[in-house]
């Protein structure tokens, strides 16, 4: 019999955060899933770029048991209130990088700082962000899009940095970064006329084949980036 466990989603009321929620509550092999997002109701509320509230939330994981053995991070930014990624150099606004790093880069640390210690300290463990191919700099050939992809080759680097810390209180846990693939909706929605036929997802497809991939990693493939078809994305 083994022992009780839980998974974690945070952004669970974005349109792939909602979806892996949804996958493992239908999954069955998690005995509790904690769904926290910026709109939930307490105590179920998470604001990543709130340092207290992300201490909070890990709290109150911590006390409804039982212990995490995945936690996801399903948050991102790539536009709002009028704010596009950029094209040229004379878009760059350092208001809005500043909001972009907070957002894909700085949230995504305080929930590792703050949850990955909630994960058992023997057997296989994950945690993973979801991250973007765009910030692969060896896969950049266009340029632009200058606070996204540098807030998301950021994240990629801060994912192999947790993954040797975490790797040093269980050999068996995997941290990773994941690319979902171009999903409809509403982050992709305004820039889904230059998405290639038959490449672009729904939510519920993305999260399986999320899900399908984490199934798959093991301790060896710690601090990597993978896409969504478990191919491995150069940093």
């Amino acid at each position: 019999m083994t022992d009780p466990e839980s998974a974690v989603v945070i952004g669970a009321a974005g349109g792939i955060g909602a979806a892996l929620a949804d996958a493992l509550a239908a999954d069955g092999r998690h005995d509790v899933i904690h769904r926290l997002a910026r709109s939930a109701p307490t105590p179920f509320a998470i604001d990543i770029t709130d340092a207290d509230s992300v201490v909070a939330a890990a709290a109150m994981v911590a006390a409804g048991g039982p212990p995490p053995r995945l936690v996801i991070v399903a948050t991102g930014l790539l536009h709002a209130d009028g704010h596009r990624p950029e094209r040229g150099l004379s878009d760059i606004d350092p208001d809005w990088m500043a909001r972009s790093l907070a957002v894909n880069t700085i949230g995504p640390a305080l929930v590792a700082r703050h949850f990955l210690p909630l994960l058992p300290r023997r057997g296989r463990t994950i945690f993973a962000a979801l991250s973007a191919r765009v910030g692969s700099i060896a896969d950049n050939r266009t340029g632009g899009w200058f606070s996204y992809r540098a807030s998301k080759a950021a994240l990629n680097q801060l994912v192999r940095s947790f993954a040797i810390a975490e790797t040093r209180r269980n050999p068996e846990a995997v941290v990773v970064a994941l690319h979902p693939g171009t999903v409809d909706t509403a982050m992709s929605r305004p820039f889904q006329r230059a998405v290639a036929p038959g490449t672009l997802v729904t939510p519920p497809i993305a999260a399986a084949n999320l899900l399908r991939t984490i199934d798959a990693l093991t301790p060896a493939q710690t601090g990597r980036i993978f896409a969504w078809d478990g191919s491995e994305i150069i940093p």
